[in-house]
């Protein structure tokens, strides 16, 4: 029954995130807010909005190995499993802008920062502002870089209306919420149930589902021939994860960090991070950078088992 109130919420929380931005974007939009501010903010770490749900609801519950295990699972996912699969199935990819000179470096600042703040086994509320101060810092170089997702012309063109609005905010916020607070329970009691640590279960079950915003996204990019912008959107996406969600999380409560207990993983994350910087930087867009991706996402799985 666990297992059912598991896939339940997490889609719920899928769907509740999906309405908070969607219905942000309307309301910024309406008061004339420029689209590129809007994308450089909102749509940006919007795929990151079920990882910063799932992780904070964990922390408060003390649950803050699942809180952490998601963040390392979701770095590992969006890289191994979402770029994997957009590579092998983009026809083509060829991006203009020079993602190695220009952002390959927000791949490795964040789990770099990470590693050193975990050092003494824990990430407190300070460690949190500090990640605040680099998701800043993350964002005035997207504004300065012209490095913005694009806003759905049909959105843009849509009528506002702020009772409709209103209620899909709600519905929205009471989906994430809610949808977060049954998946920690639920992910919880499967944890106990089978025997299996909060820690694999945040890396594997709760973190492929966080995951799944990215997958989806990423897929309809590379069959629109757009798969270039998977890749900004990936390390977007890492960015926010540690930053705003491992940030917020330990401000909620401080959460402890085990880098010898879980060395494997936590350095299976940053070899992925490292291999995207140098799949950049040698501009490996193809099937067999996709399949290399996915064995090591093998290897990690086949860990873990």
């Amino acid at each position: 029954m666990d297992i059912v109130i598991f896939i339940v919420s997490m889609t719920a929380l899928i769907y509740g995130a999906d309405y908070i931005i969607e219905e942000s974007e309307k309301i910024a939009l309406h008061y004339k807010i420029s689209p590129f501010v809007i994308g450089a903010t909102l749509v940006a770490l919007g795929t990151s909005l079920p990882e910063m749900a799932v992780s904070m609801s964990a922390s408060m519950k003390g649950s803050g190995d699942i809180a952490v295990a998601n963040v390392i699972g979701s770095t590992i996912f969006n890289i191994a499993l979402v770029l994997g699969v957009v590579f092998i199935i983009a026809k083509k990819i060829a991006p203009e802008r020079d993602l190695f000179a220009q952002d390959s470096a927000w791949a490795l600042f964040p789990i770099l920062v990470f590693i050193l703040m975990g050092i003494d086994g824990k990430l407190n509320a300070v460690d949190g502002l500090l990640f605040l101060v680099l998701m800043g810092a993350y964002l005035m170089f997207l504004i300065k870089s012209n490095q913005v997702e694009e806003i759905d012309d049909e959105l843009a063109k849509e009528k506002f209306a702020w009772g409709k609005t209103s209620l899909m905010l709600i519905a929205g916020f009471v989906l994430t919420i809610g949808g977060a607070d049954f998946a920690i329970d639920s992910a919880g009691n499967i944890a106990r149930e089978f025997g299996i640590s909060e820690w694999m279960i945040g890396l594997f079950l709760v973190a492929f589902g966080t995951s799944l915003p990215e997958l989806t996204i990423s897929i309809k990019a590379a069959r629109n021939n757009n798969a270039d912008l998977a890749i900004g959107n990936i390390i977007g996406s890492n960015v926010a994860n540690f930053t705003m969600v491992l940030g917020l999380s330990s401000i909620v409560n401080t959460l402890n960090v085990d880098l010898s207990a879980n060395f494997f993983d936590i350095t299976a994350a940053f070899i992925l991070s490292l291999m995207l910087v140098f799949i950049t930087a040698n501009k490996l867009y193809n099937k067999s950078a996709g399949i290399v991706l996915l064995v090591v996402l093998g290897l990690v799985i086949q860990n873990g088992l």
